[in-house]
């Protein structure tokens, strides 16, 4: 018995050393992984399947958002003519146009040609765009040392951008719209153009610095415009500033016949153009009620160049071939 069981633990010992060897033997041999990667990729597979899951329930516990309503294009129609600031309007502008989504704009220059200066301008600006030119006739035209209220500027040029608009969204008669005319050196509230948006027919708010005023504005009583506030001949038809309201794109198609009278009487370009357009009753009061001043009737002082023109008649003048 004692043989036999001495004759046991040689074997198991003789056994356990040679898995020890085989072990010792497989230390840094390259495994067979093949199973345990396929076991590692039906786990992967399953957590996938479970995360997809997932998201479809917490899809369906969300609550359902309507979709995002189309925004109405404003069509912005600006005059404008070369002088030395010109770029530097356009250029202060455009950088306001820049923060509108949904902007059109309709530039048209008083020349009988497009000018290069223009052209370039515009191509780089990266706002959607039309570039127009008409000039304008020159016994309407304001010569040096008029006053600017002398006679209606722009009134052509803004004809023009509604000649485009009629010709170029005929076919579109169910678009819905916005015109505004917005002169290049005016100071503008990007929130303006999310007040004028919803315009259904004409809408109105104030205009700063402007007819020697702080302000004119319309008046409104119980959500009407009763009458307006302004220092020079309030019985105008419509005595307010062209940057004061907007007009509908379907009221525009709808009155091809509207247009801006350029042999109207001082302050009348305005009324001419809305009088057969809507009546007093009818205007839509924005910006809080036409309490807010969202955009202001500024001017860019004229350079002086007396330094530029001495140097001139030097021959030491600047360089014409840099563009201001």
């Amino acid at each position: 018995m004692r043989l036999k069981l001495k004759t046991v633990f040689v074997l198991y010992f003789m056994v356990s050393l040679l898995g020890l060897i085989y072990a010792l033997m497989q230390l840094g041999q390259r495994c067979d992984c093949t199973d345990h990667d396929m076991s590692r990729d039906r786990i992967i597979s399953r957590l996938r399947g479970e995360l997809h899951s997932l998201r479809e329930q917490m899809k369906k516990a969300e609550p359902t958002k309507p979709p995002k309503p189309l925004l109405s294009t404003i069509y912005v129609i600006t005059p404008t003519y070369s002088r030395l600031v010109q770029k530097a309007e356009l250029t202060r502008i455009s950088q306001t146009f820049l923060h509108v989504p949904q902007l059109h704009w309709i530039l048209v220059e008083d020349s009988p040609d497009k000018t290069a200066l223009v052209s370039e301008f515009l191509a780089h600006s990266g706002l959607t765009y039309t570039h127009l030119h008409v000039p304008t006739p020159r016994d309407r035209k304001l010569q040096e040392g008029d006053p600017s209220w002398l006679k209606p500027r722009g009134a052509e040029q803004r004809n023009e951008g509604l000649r485009w608009l009629r010709d170029s969204t005929r076919a579109r008669q169910g678009e819905q719209g916005v015109v505004y005319f917005a002169d290049d050196d005016n100071t503008y509230s990007t929130q303006l153009f999310e007040e004028m948006r919803g315009t259904q027919m004409v809408s109105v708010w104030p205009v700063g610095l402007v007819g020697g005023m702080r302000y004119e504005r319309p008046v409104v009583e119980g959500g009407l415009v009763v009458r307006f506030h302004t220092g020079w001949r309030p019985g105008r038809p419509f005595p307010i500033d062209m940057a004061g309201f907007a007009v509908s794109l379907r009221l525009v198609l709808a009155n091809p016949e509207s247009r801006f009278d350029g042999n109207a009487p001082m302050g009348f370009l305005e009324s001419s153009f809305l009088q057969g357009l809507v009546t007093m009753e009818e205007l839509e009061p924005k910006a809080d009620m036409c309490t807010k001043v969202l955009v202001w009737h500024t001017r860019t002082e004229k350079p002086k160049m007396k330094r530029e023109d001495a140097l001139q008649k030097q021959g030491l003048g600047s360089d014409p071939g840099v563009e201001v």
